[in-house]
């Protein structure tokens, strides 16, 4: 076991120009265990020939992946990835992308990756290769401050949001009891138009992921609040296509070096304040 994940991670290092990093067997071993397909697998080769990581959004995903008041795209998912490419010798290219529809973005190729507080859920585990998880998240229902709402209970008879497509629908369809309560599930294309809508007192109440939420409780003031209970908790992750081992593969094992060396803590603290990532520990 040892002499084969060595020569794995070697051949990684060669072919990706990573530098070397200080992680546990363990880590190594998990992050390399599909990558036996060396000898056929195109993709990392793919990526480094173009010279660029296609990276695939919602552009309007704070503070993942958005765009600033220039129209840039930036994001703590945008300075991670930027950084992942860097290590590799290439650039990253953002390419946002219609969330609805992301897993046939990336089967069709217009994507070599999915990368923007993507949820991992066993159903996507199936139609796609998901990364090791990086950073934990909860589904939180976010109110107006002057909503006399505290509880999921309270929602009973009212109109909650969420993004089309998200992982805020999975969690809703897993908690029966919450959605049959409710008088009518609102779907938008992203959080940005959700959060506006509840802000026109157009829908109650909005499902969406607490690192976004917290985001929007810190520019808004004290506009919105969080009810006390969450709906689910999760991790977020990367999605390849199924096949593209060796690209999934060499991004992770860059990550763990990013853990290792700091520089994903670095990253972490300047989005968030703290180092909230969970890879490698």
């Amino acid at each position: 076991m040892k002499k084969s994940i060595a020569l794995l991670l070697a051949a990684l290092l060669c072919l990706g120009g990573i530098t070397a990093f200080a992680a546990s067997e363990a880590d190594i071993a998990a992050t390399l265990e599909q990558a036996q397909a060396l000898a056929t697998d195109a993709s990392l080769q793919k990526v480094l020939s173009a010279g660029q990581l296609v990276l695939g959004l919602d552009d309007a995903f704070p503070p993942m992946g958005y765009r600033d008041e220039k129209g840039e795209i930036v994001g703590f998912d945008i300075d991670v990835a930027t950084e992942v490419a860097a290590r590799l010798g290439i650039k990253l290219a953002p390419q946002p992308i219609d969330w609805s529809t992301k897993e046939a973005e990336l089967n069709a190729g217009a994507v070599d990756c999915i990368w923007n507080g993507l949820t991992i859920t066993p159903e996507r585990q199936e139609a796609m290769r998901i990364s090791l998880p990086y950073l934990a998240n909860e589904q939180v229902v976010a109110v107006r401050q002057d909503d006399a709402a505290q509880t999921l209970a309270d929602l009973a008879g009212r109109t909650l949001g969420l993004q089309a497509g998200s992982s805020a629908v999975d969690a809703l369809n897993a908690n029966p009891d919450l959605k049959t309560s409710l008088a009518e599930v609102a779907e938008f294309d992203d959080y940005l138009l959700a959060m506006m809508d509840l802000e026109q007192g157009g829908v109650d109440a909005v499902l969406i992921d607490s690192i976004v939420a917290n985001y929007y409780l810190t520019i808004k003031g004290g506009q919105y609040r969080l009810l006390g209970e969450s709906v689910a908790t999760e991790s977020f992750g990367i999605a390849f296509r199924k096949g593209d081992e060796l690209l999934a593969a060499t991004v992770e094992a860059t990550l763990l070096g990013m853990a290792a060396d700091g520089k994903l803590a670095e990253i972490s603290t300047k989005w968030f304040g703290s180092d909230v990532t969970v890879l490698g520990k």
